[in-house]
């Protein structure tokens, strides 16, 4: 009986996405239209200013007759909210995108990161991929929802928010903590996922599910200061080096969730035979030890996911070079998978490290919630399968991002959030992704996102 109730479902779904239809094609000018035109107002985080570009979201919404509230604990610094009503029947969806970007060292751009050039069917500009494609994925749906009078049983909010990139104060800390009537969903859907492409072909669909969580792990070395012509055994220099390379170098306990074991289930399955084999042996507790060797060198994404990661990333110590100084510090870009138990990781951190030289100092704020993974049984899902199956005719798997967004926030108040995205390359890999210089995206790539988009809403949205 429940696998009959979700097969007519998902039945349902396509029938309100047919009774729905857009044409993509006519629409892609005015869609680039305002993706450039938010891609142009630099919104670097710091100091943010997401302000004009909540302003310029309000301006295109409300002329269409879709009002937009605004909220901001620093007026340059404003957050939108604005809603499509349904009937209520169901709960509310909420769509996410934030309007703040990292900053850029121009000099190593080959383009004005702020003009949005255009290439050949390539957008070249800071937040081409994260995260403006979310936010104007999330205008033109409210703008079509409007247009085609889509009759729905759940209102669908849209939230622009600020902060995202490491100023959640501004953004959806305040939103969750002063204004949670405003966005309150059953779902969510913000960034987070991807349309994975082999061989310029679809080849999965990965929908985040869950995450792992940012603790700043700070190691201090201490002793005597002296000179550099007498060498001694209580060099902060030396003992912060190798309390580095012990951490660096510590094999973490590996263990599965559901989110990760559904995902190596499913990458098995369409996956060349080799890959194939390696993807159900990490399943296997005789043959994972090896899988896991061969991850650590070879495919570091997967090495995360299987653990609490540690990742030296600054090493801060010395400033003359006939000085020993006498106190030192690194800092360790610690991952936790969501189920850790930090006080007792950081005691086993402490047992690796091993020397009485070396502060560990744990992270003094939790930047971010730690929740249970959103269900992989939920109607939303459900439905993004649906539309991954139906656009590209390719399996969706759910994915733990090594990244934090601000789902997890979203997640720890009982929301089911879902993370998806535009295409993108497993050949090209990193470039052209988040945070690089010259951050890019296809033109297909954005639109595919667009149509994904709002082929989910109507499908969990609009009245069956």
């Amino acid at each position: 009986m429940k696998l009959m109730a979700c097969l007519a479902m998902l039945a349902a779904g396509g029938l309100a996405q047919e009774r729905y239809p857009v044409d993509w094609r006519k629409l892609e000018p005015e869609v680039l239209a305002n993706f450039t035109a938010l891609l142009k107002i630099d919104t670097s985080n710091p100091p943010g200013n997401e302000t004009a570009a909540a302003k310029a979201i309000q301006g295109v919404l409300e002329r269409e007759g879709i009002p937009c509230k605004l909220f901001a604990v620093d007026p340059a610094r404003a957050n939108l909210v604005a809603r499509i009503k349904g009937t209520g029947a169901k709960k509310p969806l909420l769509i996410m995108g934030h309007t703040d970007v990292v900053g850029v060292q121009r000099e190593k751009w080959s383009f004005d990161p702020f003009a949005a050039i255009n290439r050949n069917g390539v957008i070249y500009a800071r937040g081409s991929r994260d995260d403006k494609p979310h936010v104007v994925a999330g205008i033109m749906t409210l703008l079509l929802l409007k247009r085609m009078k889509v009759k729905l049983d759940r209102d669908v909010i849209f939230l622009a928010e600020a902060g995202e990139e490491g100023t959640t104060t501004f953004g959806i800390d305040y939103m969750v903590k002063e204004h949670w009537p405003e966005i309150e969903a059953e779902f969510a859907m913000a960034e987070g996922g991807s349309i994975v492409e082999q061989g310029g072909k679809p080849h999965h669909v990965l929908i985040s599910t869950t995450e792992k969580s940012p603790q700043r792990v700070r190691l201090v070395a201490h002793g005597p200061a002296g000179h550099a012509s007498r060498p001694e055994m209580t060099n902060a220099v030396v003992h912060l080096a190798e309390a580095v390379a012990k951490a660096g170098n510590w094999q973490t306990p590996m263990r599965l969730n559901e989110t990760t074991r559904v995902y190596f289930q499913r990458l098995a399955e369409i996956s060349a035979p080799e890959a194939a084999a390696r993807y159900r042996d990490i399943l296997n507790p005789a043959k994972a030890a090896a899988v896991d060797r061969y991850f650590r060198k070879e495919e570091a994404g997967h090495y995360s996911i299987l653990r609490t990661s540690v990742v030296p990333t600054i090493v801060n110590i010395g400033f003359r070079s006939n000085v020993i100084p006498s106190e030192g510090e690194a800092m360790l870009d610690v991952r936790a998978l969501p189920d850790e138990d930090m006080p007792k990781f950081m005691a086993e951190l402490r047992r690796v490290i091993n020397d009485p030289a070396i502060e560990v100092i744990p992270p003094k704020v939790n930047a971010r919630p730690v929740s249970a993974p959103s269900r992989i049984d939920t109607e939303m899902f459900q439905v993004l399968e649906a539309v991954g199956r139906r656009m590209f005719n390719v399996p969706t798997l759910p994915d733990m991002m090594t990244g934090a967004t601000d789902n997890a926030q979203l997640r720890a108040k009982g929301v089911q959030a879902y993370g998806t995205g535009p295409i993108v390359s497993a050949e090209e890999g990193p470039l052209g992704g988040a945070h690089t210089d010259d951050e890019h995206i296809p033109v297909r790539s954005l639109m595919a996102l667009m149509e994904f988009t709002w082929n989910a809403v109507v499908g969990v949205a609009a009245t069956k």
